[in-house]
């Protein structure tokens, strides 16, 4: 008789989903579900507004990542409107992407994940949060919410605020950085560097200790992983083009430009959930699985192009990379964590080297035109992968459809297989009729969705907040155990 367990809802993350585990009749795991069960559909409200709103509308799509809209939408501005944005620009916009991912990757790292390395996996579940990480280490905790502090300070100097600005625009932004404003990143650059440094030195403890069983089980698998490359094959965050790489580091899609993305990702639909289900289609659904994010950029690039990053680069695939690639590839979902630590060096190096530029003071910032075509698509690098905006406009640059295609969407094929392989490690098979749901594991399969840092309020527009619900059913649908909290 086939079984199901369900988790619901899942928490720590940003959004709202349950996971379910599917037995079969002798108790052995069979399939796994991660379901988002809320839904928006900002696609279609922001049919029939102006092209020239979508930056301003869909940054409010999510509080999280309002930037990675607010940069694919303007970008996609640009091309309805046939211009270039002048260089100052340009690198604004990068800079403040920059801050984006850095303040996101610390709020990730220290804020939701740090609690069950540091804590434990069995620890009191009222515990393990940032309140609890306050309580055991305040220094750690209080320097993880001064870098998250950090990031978000300088998305206000630029922006005007830390969320949902409006500051870049189709043909560039709407304000030039001061000169107060770049002194006071440089000034407070060093403390944020320091704060990575502490983070990457406490993961690799962990990595080596406690951590191993977690590293070989949290989705480690073969998979193809997507990004956005410069020309040279660097590490890029808002420009350059697409790259699928596989796991063994050989590259099967390059130079894939924007407008192109259609004919190599494609989107499929299931009944259970409402997050999309996008697949790499010359291999078709559900073989065509890919990642994105923090981890799926690293495998691509073949540089970051700043020293200290390159360095970290250097040692997490010396660390991690498989045999089969040559050390090249990381194909465990575990090691976004220690990926996104890099990135952070990536971001503040990066920060450091844009503002060293007196172009950034200019005050040319902005193309102007008319609409000049009617059909555009824009791709940046979010904190958790690559977003597409996809857009359709009438000759009055009246939006007759959208489409947009989500970082965490994209890894959903991978988190479903992430949870099963999770399962499959931890829970004693096979599974009894009256079994019961133990915390550890619990917490275990939702730290293996936490490793893809989801974003469901953005990849669902789904509302309200993220609670956990597990469930084990049976093969005909049956609930035979459930926990929720």
């Amino acid at each position: 008789m086939m079984r199901t367990i369900t988790i619901d809802p899942v928490t720590r993350i940003e959004g709202h989903a349950k996971i379910t585990l599917h037995l079969d009749d002798e108790g052995q795991l069979a399939d796994a579900r991660f379901h988002v069960v809320e839904y928006r559909g900002f696609e279609t409200f922001c049919e029939g507004r102006p092209f020239t709103e979508m930056a301003g509308i869909t940054a409010r799509i999510c509080g999280i990542c309002p930037v990675s809209h607010l940069l694919a939408a303007a970008k996609t501005g640009d091309k309805l409107l046939a211009v270039q944005p002048p260089p100052a620009a340009r690198k604004l916009r990068r800079l403040l992407n920059l801050a984006q991912i850095c303040q996101s990757h610390a709020l990730s790292f220290f804020h939701l994940s740090s609690p069950d390395f540091l804590l434990g996996w069995e620890s009191d579940p009222d515990r393990r949060n940032v309140f609890g990480l306050m309580a055991a280490d305040p220094d750690l905790a209080r320097a993880g919410i001064r870098l998250r502090q950090f990031g978000q300070q300088v998305l206000e100097l630029l922006g005007g605020r830390k969320i949902h600005s409006a500051w870049a625009v189709p043909g560039g932004v709407r304000s030039a950085l001061s000169p107060e404003a770049r002194d006071w990143i440089l000034a407070n650059l060093p403390e944020a560097k320091q704060t990575v440094r502490l983070a990457l030195d406490l993961l690799n403890r962990l990595l080596d200790g406690p951590l191993e069983r977690e590293q070989r089980s949290f989705g480690d698998f073969p998979s193809l992983f997507m990004a956005l490359v410069a020309d040279d094959g660097g590490w890029e965050c808002i420009e350059g083009r697409l790259r699928f790489i596989d796991s063994d580091g050989t590259v099967v899609a390059d130079g894939v430009r924007e407008e192109d993305y259609a004919a190599v990702v494609g989107e499929a639909v299931e009944s259970w959930s409402y997050l999309k289900f996008p697949y790499y289609r010359p291999l078709g659904y559900p073989q065509g699985l890919y990642r994105v994010g923090p981890l799926a950029r690293l495998n691509v690039c073949e540089r970051i192009g700043t020293p200290w990053a390159d360095r970290e680069l250097e040692a997490f695939r010396s660390r991690n990379g498989t045999a089969a690639s040559g050390g090249r590839i990381v194909t465990s979902s575990f090691a976004y964590h220690q990926a996104r630590l890099v990135e952070i060096v990536a971001c503040l190096e990066g920060m450091e080297q844009l503002v060293a530029d007196d172009s950034l003071l200019s005050g040319r910032i902005r193309a102007r035109a008319q609409l000049n075509a009617n059909e555009a698509i824009g791709v940046s690098e979010a904190p958790r992968g690559t977003l597409f905006h996809h857009y359709r406009v009438d000759d009055n640059g009246l939006i007759t459809a959208v489409n947009l295609i989500i970082a965490t969407g994209q890894n959903n094929l991978a988190m479903n297989r992430t949870v099963a392989q999770i399962a499959r490690e931890f829970i004693p098979q096979p599974v009894p009729a009256d079994a019961t749901i133990p915390e550890a594991l619990l917490n275990r399969v939702e730290a293996g969705i936490r490793c893809y840092d989801p974003c469901l309020s953005c990849s669902t527009h789904a509302a309200g907040q993220m609670p956990l619900h597990l469930q084990v059913l049976d093969h005909r649908g049956t609930v035979l155990a459930e926990r929720a909290r």
